[in-house]
């Protein structure tokens, strides 16, 4: 098992909206030793999983991982940790690494999924050096903003600005709160994101 299938553990360190593909998000896991990112493009909806739980929002549903930590839990299986532990034609193939208590279970899942599952189970990310090597971008300096632009993309600004004026800044603090609880209950976590920054921004001014 030479050096190359040493297992480093990953961190997410970013999540944004892609440059490269429309209604695609980059999600950014980088080393926790060292200066490598492994960028991930993802869908906007495993995006949303991802952001919801690191962002700790409650959906007023659950969404489709919530489910099924609510059902491994029920049945005592915990996972333990995620691998992404391949990469073919720019396709990262993952898996999830199961116990029951009685024996260890690996599950092949996209790795969207995989860290949607991560975070919700708070386990730990791992890939294999090979990997980081082949598709890891070194960075200088700690330059990459956490969660900051997942919802300010070129395209949809011009058709938010024009659909809707969202000026939260104008509403007053009940406004927002009630706007916020609609939010989550229609599910519109990027909006909902917005107005708890408009209300932190207020707490903190």
């Amino acid at each position: 098992m030479g050096n190359n299938m040493k297992k480093i553990k990953l961190d997410i360190v970013g999540l944004s909206y892609s440059q490269t593909q429309s209604g695609a998000y980059a999600l950014v896991l980088g080393e926790i030793s060292g200066r490598r990112r492994l960028p991930i493009i993802i869908g906007s909806f495993e995006a949303q999983a991802i952001a919801i739980e690191i962002e700790k929002m409650t959906p007023s549903r659950p969404l489709t991982h919530d489910l099924f930590k609510s059902f491994a839990n029920a049945y005592h299986i915990n996972v333990q940790e995620i691998i992404i532990y391949n990469l073919v034609d720019g396709i990262f193939y993952s898996k999830l690494v199961c116990n029951d208590g009685k024996k260890i279970i690996e599950i092949d899942a996209r790795t969207s999924d995989a860290i949607a599952i991560a975070v919700r189970f708070d386990c730990p990310i791992f890939t294999y050096e090979f990997i980081l090597s082949t598709a890891g971008i070194v960075i200088e300096g700690n330059d990459f903003v956490y969660l900051e632009n997942i919802n300010e993309t070129p395209e949809e600004k011009t058709v938010t600005a024009a659909a809707s004026p969202t000026g939260f800044t104008s509403l007053s603090t009940e406004e927002l709160k009630s706007k916020l609880q609609e939010a989550l209950f229609e599910e519109a976590y990027e909006k909902a994101a917005k107005i708890r920054d408009e209300l932190n921004r207020r707490k903190a001014s």
